[in-house]
């Protein structure tokens, strides 16, 4: 990690209680933190879900551990990167594109994050500022991806994008979408419910954003790499048959109205995952893919299918 070695005095665990090895897992690192002399406090991922975390924000904290899979990671890194702490994303479910450190490598990584020797992947992350009228409603931030989508029968949603530039005018629009709903994605979400919806893979730790329609009416719509950059402006037109939707990276939602406007931005701050290899990542590529032969997971079955939080 950059900086040399870090002193670790307080650890926060993230715990999916979900995953039936999370809670022996946390209390045998727990254990061998306060034989340390570092202590140690827990939430889970419904503590921190929402537009604030289980724990005062100005508590500090020099390290954080995720205990389950990319769903946990999800939450980890939305309550801690504004905070600047890095995240030890240990891996309790399937093979996943982000929880990658295997339950028993994460002593050998805390050791090195003290010794200032381990790798730190930073994350691009998207905030997305909901304004209706001239209020601003909702300001949050994800690690994957923000969606609008339907929330009624009716899939089809109305909405008008546009790309908020440096150029004479200030705009360039990039057209009106009607499709069961438009995602946001990060390049770490390239491989979660945008790939799904046909969109392009991006290696995580680049600079970009996706915007990739689902299931659009007009066949001519793309997905679009743009740079991080600059913003992007969705409006929810006035004609929608049913209700909208924001949700952000599968965990947080917000109810939208005909006239909102949402700016998606690149956020103030990056999620630090701290990792265990560096080619961890085109390695679980490989494998949902199958780019080298069906994958077998640990019960012996194939699986495919896509990591989404």
């Amino acid at each position: 990690m950059d900086g040399g070695s870090r002193k670790i005095r307080r650890v926060l665990l993230f715990i999916n209680p979900r995953k039936n090895d999370a809670g022996n897992l946390a209390e045998q690192i727990r254990k061998t933190l306060e034989g340390r002399g570092i202590e140690v406090r827990s939430c889970s991922p419904e503590d921190a879900g929402g537009s604030a975390v289980s724990f005062p924000p100005e508590d500090r904290y020099d390290l954080a551990f995720s205990l389950g899979g990319d769903g946990t990671v999800l939450g980890a890194a939305r309550a801690m990167a504004p905070l600047g702490v890095p995240i030890i994303p240990v891996n309790l479910g399937t093979l996943g594109f982000i929880a990658e450190v295997p339950p028993g490598d994460w002593s050998a990584v805390l050791d090195q994050v003290i010794a200032g020797t381990a790798g730190v992947s930073r994350r691009l992350m998207l905030e997305a500022v909901v304004e209706r009228g001239n209020k601003t409603i909702k300001t949050a931030s994800c690690l994957n991806e923000t969606v609008i989508s339907s929330s009624g029968i009716a899939k089809l949603v109305r909405l008008q994008v546009r790309l908020e530039t440096l150029s004479p005018g200030g705009f360039i629009r990039l057209g009106q979408y009607r499709s069961d709903g438009l995602i946001a994605a990060t390049p770490t979400g390239s491989t979660a419910y945008s790939m799904a919806a046909g969109g392009p893979i991006l290696d995580p730790e680049l600079e970009a954003l996706i915007i990739n329609p689902v299931c659009p009416f007009t066949l001519s719509h793309r997905s679009l790499v743009l740079p991080s950059t600059e913003p992007v402006i969705i409006e929810i037109e006035a004609e929608q048959r049913s209700g909208v939707l924001l949700t952000l990276d599968g965990q947080e939602t917000e109810t939208l109205e005909p006239g909102d406007r949402i700016r998606i931005r690149r956020a103030p701050w990056q999620a630090l995952l701290v990792y265990s290899e560096r080619n961890v990542f085109y390695r679980a590529l490989s494998a949902k893919l199958n780019w080298s032969g069906v994958y077998q997971n640990e019960g012996g079955g194939s699986r495919d299918g896509v990591s989404h939080a």
